[in-house]
């Protein structure tokens, strides 16, 4: 699936590493994931549930809350209320570069964000969360007997999941004045609440209290002998299918959104990240895909640079005929040009300028069909000589780069 790396600004202007995985055609939907407490965008289960997603024609953007994974800014200066802030701000984002988002997707305390943004997100039409508290203030569990010791001191660091981060008390207020069951209840989107019975780090007590908490339409499924990371492939495997087969009736089939286009004329390539020659490219408001194919080192997921070339060609080729045909009211039934590239030596080109080294041939057969006389095709082939792509092809062309601020 295309990857592109992407970076935004957070709540306070940190910028916020994310990844856009897209299908290869024009989205369905667009879906937020937020991760869970002190873990990051590329987890597996995140990974999973995205490609399950990009898989069933959606486009799901995941990043790092500020102060984790590759995001800019401090840990310790963040809190629950700032992760629903940096939420919004992924989902403004979206809305101001492709589409807002209309699925938001949350992991343990990235549940209870998804459920405390989808407030201020007004496009959003359905939530899931996976092992997610029922209240924020259920992470001071992970804190143990350090919770005095944080109070005492303002500030203490402490380990968890085997890495130091250093909390503060204004973390600690912050949780305790937080309240999401309310929001649940008034929460006007449709509700998908997953959970693990035997979650050890948030007790399925939890989804029950969501769940009723929630008015219809909502729904719950346990992730059965699953842990809370849904360590396990075959876990994040079966809630990304059934996360995914649910958002569908909640985001209607020809509910398909444009992506935000690039001016006439513009085409914008970028690599994905996904393999070494994978490229995304944007024309307009269309997504490709170009790649090399494995026998040069790719992994063949579209067509080449050269691919692009000829097709080019071929199509600014069958446009042309078709215009002339209509015009001079041809029965021209249809259009099929193949073409292919190589080097020839240029002294076994008679018609050509230069005389040494090599050049690119193109070779291009056009086939057409309907009732024409012979004199129609060959003035048919004499305008396909005319198209603007063969003429910018045969003309001098002059390729001027600059660098940008990336």
């Amino acid at each position: 699936m295309p990857s592109q790396k992407l970076e935004f600004p957070g709540h306070n202007g940190a910028m916020l590493a994310a990844r856009l995985d897209t299908p290869t055609d024009s989205p369905r939907a667009y879906a937020v994931f937020a991760h869970c407490f002190t873990c990051g965008k590329d987890i597996f289960a995140a990974s999973r549930i995205s490609s399950a997603l990009v898989e069933r024609g959606f486009a799901v953007l995941r990043f790092d809350f500020t102060g984790l994974g590759m995001s800019e800014g401090e840990f310790a200066n963040t809190n629950f209320s700032s992760n629903v802030d940096d939420l919004v701000k992924a989902a403004d984002f979206l809305r101001d570069h492709q589409a807002a988002p209309t699925l938001l997707i949350g992991h343990s305390l990235g549940g209870a964000a998804v459920l405390a943004a989808a407030h201020e997100i007004e496009e959003v039409r359905a939530v899931v969360t996976i092992g997610a508290p029922a209240e924020p203030v259920h992470v001071k569990k992970q804190f143990g007997d350090q919770v005095d010791a944080i109070r005492e001191q303002g500030e203490l660091e402490v380990q968890l999941a085997g890495r130091p981060f250093r909390i503060q008390e204004q973390f600690l207020d912050d949780l305790e004045s937080s309240r999401i069951r309310e929001r649940v209840h008034n929460l006007g989107r449709a509700l998908l609440v997953m959970h693990s019975p035997v979650d050890e780090i948030v007790n399925v007590d939890n989804a029950r209290q969501l769940y009723e908490a929630a008015l219809h339409p909502k729904s719950f499924v346990s992730l059965d002998d699953a842990d809370h990371l849904l360590r396990k492939r075959a876990d994040a495997e079966y809630a990304a299918g059934v996360l995914a087969a649910w958002a569908q009736r909640y985001l209607p089939e020809d509910d398909v959104v444009e992506v935000q286009a690039l001016e006439e004329g513009l085409v914008e390539v970028s690599e994905t990240g996904q393999a070494k020659f994978a490229n995304e490219v944007r024309a307009g408001r269309h997504l490709l895909k170009a790649d090399e194919p494995k026998r040069l080192g790719g992994t063949d997921t579209g067509p080449t640079p050269y691919d692009y070339l000829l097709a080019g060609l071929g199509a600014c080729t069958t446009m042309t005929l078709r215009m002339y045909a209509e015009r001079k009211e041809l029965p021209l039934d249809k259009v099929r040009v193949r073409l292919s590239q190589g080097k020839i030596h240029a002294d076994d080109c008679a018609d050509c300028d230069s005389r040494d080294g090599q050049i690119t041939e193109i070779q291009r057969e056009i086939s057409l069909s309907g009732e024409l006389s012979d004199e129609q095709r060959d003035k048919l082939l004499e305008i396909a000589n005319k198209c603007p792509v063969h003429r910018t092809l045969e003309h001098e062309i002059k390729v001027r780069s600059r660098l940008s601020i990336a």
